[in-house]
């Protein structure tokens, strides 16, 4: 048991990926006694899903370009499985390589420097849930899972998390019941928005993945 919890907790990168997992497996058991089960699971996702459907029901741009943010998350499958489903397994799967490296690399040796070694991790992780992640979302395709939120935008307010103009996407984060959401955005009008800056939703496209938002005037940016 003792070399068990050295092992976990030794060198400083599997101490961090232990506290990590760790964090998600008490959200999971939290969930489980909640009595929410799976629906929580769904209720959770936050739609980062980069495709962009039929628009012609809004005035706005034609074409654009998707987020770098929305690309990647694209490309791990979030908005066709849970946001929270998909993190967890990315910890759990970066939690094993990062242990089997602790062993095969002896990275104790390494001291504090160690902790690079999450780097290149990391981004292996991101590439191995490409094809992880398929599974999952066939599972909740079966289950009529799309990755759309039951919730009305319109009138929002939320942060900038990318500067936008004319024709350019981008996304905006937005504090929802009590979860931080990010939405792909596009400024109404074309009028340049910049990162940080506050913006309202006004509009959205027919299948609610773009949001056309203008920037809101307050006292502190009038």
């Amino acid at each position: 048991m003792t070399e068990l919890l050295n092992l976990l907790f030794n060198p400083l990168p599997n101490g961090i990926m232990t506290v990590l997992t760790g964090m998600s497996l008490l959200y999971w058991v939290f969930v489980l006694f909640s009595g929410n089960g799976i629906d929580f699971g769904l209720d959770a996702d936050l739609d980062v899903d980069s495709e962009i459907g039929d628009v012609n029901d809004v005035d706005a741009p034609e074409s654009g370009d998707v987020s770098f943010f929305s690309k990647a998350m694209d490309f791990i499958n979030i908005g066709k499985a849970p946001f929270m489903v998909i993190m967890t397994l990315f910890k759990f799967v970066g939690w094993i390589i990062t242990i089997a490296s602790s062993i095969i690399f002896q990275i104790g040796k390494w001291g504090v420097w160690s902790v690079l070694i999450l780097i290149p991790i990391f981004i292996v992780t991101y590439l191995l849930m490409h094809w992880f992640t398929k599974p999952l979302v066939k599972f909740y395709h079966n289950l009529g899972y799309t990755g759309e939120e039951s919730i009305d935008f319109m009138g929002r307010t939320g942060k900038m998390k990318s500067t936008i103009s004319e024709q350019k996407y981008g996304s905006a984060e937005f504090y929802i019941n009590g979860d931080m959401i990010r939405l792909n955005v596009v400024s109404q009008n074309g009028d340049q928005i910049n990162y940080d800056e506050t913006v309202i939703i006004v509009n959205e496209s027919k299948d609610k993945k773009i949001f056309y938002v203008k920037k809101e005037y307050t006292l502190n940016n009038i």
